[in-house]
């Protein structure tokens, strides 16, 4: 027998997924080209080769039978959650994940994303074992996105580690006829180990959390890295119903 040998983290991803929303009420359940979004996300996330299981957290009965309906796995989680990372957390407690086992978390109002992302957000984790989290970022080219709060913005070391993440354009340009720095948003997409998603949830609200209203903050004020990747996937996020058309005009 050969006791050296240690058992390689598998791959889960679960997409948090909740009924009301200020903005879209009903989104996971919303039809495009006459499927609900939770299910083109559901079988986008299947088809990443990485992966052991893919679930959806959700609190809702509508959503968990519109899971069931298509043949997914859905976790029922309490309706006091706060942030989809809490309900990730409950889900993965209940399925009974390993510690070292990575959890990526799929948004699920992303029903265009590419499959490679799923490998490119784990795949620190799997060759780092002393690292907690990962995130994907992506090279902004459209100008708008710059001022927006909706684009988060980021800034990194030279490890790829993060530094910060804002709603603000970071850098700022002080000198306006110097060179333009290049910006990088934040795509929604974590991979967490396990153990430290639990930990995190655990912990206080940080400060520029509170005013930012961004859970990835809260890592970094308690001084844990997380481990930034650059992508060249875009990906749509269908936070109002004129997003959704966008993602149908584009499947067409």
């Amino acid at each position: 027998m050969d006791f050296g040998t240690k058992k390689q983290p598998e791959v889960v991803a679960v997409i948090p997924a909740r009924y009301h929303s200020n903005r879209f009420e009903g989104k996971p359940l919303a039809l495009i080209k006459g499927k609900p979004m939770i299910q083109r996300v559901y079988e986008r996330t299947l088809t990443a080769p990485l992966l052991s299981r893919v679930a959806v957290a959700t609190d809702d009965q509508r959503i968990a039978d519109c899971v069931q309906a298509f043949g997914g796995e859905v976790v029922m989680t309490r309706r006091d959650h706060v942030s989809g990372t809490d309900r990730l957390a409950e889900a993965v407690d209940i399925m009974g994940i390993n510690e070292q086992d990575v959890v990526v978390n799929i948004q699920g109002d992303q029903p265009l994303f590419a499959p490679e992302v799923v490998e490119q957000v784990a795949d620190p984790l799997l060759r780092d074992p002393a690292l907690v989290m990962a995130t994907l970022i992506y090279r902004i080219n459209r100008p708008e996105e710059i001022n927006d709060p909706n684009h988060v913005k980021t800034v990194f070391d030279h490890h790829g580690r993060a530094l910060y993440f804002s709603r603000s354009p970071i850098p700022h340009q002080r000198d306006l006829a110097g060179s333009t720095p290049t910006y990088y948003k934040h795509l929604g997409f974590y991979a967490y180990r396990k153990s430290f998603l639990l930990t995190f949830v655990d912990l206080p609200e940080g400060e520029w959390e509170h005013f930012e209203k961004l859970e990835q903050l809260r890592a970094l004020e308690y001084g844990y890295a997380i481990q930034v990747i650059l992508t060249e996937h875009d990906s749509v996020e269908v936070d109002t119903p004129a997003d959704l058309q966008r993602v149908i005009e584009l499947l067409a």
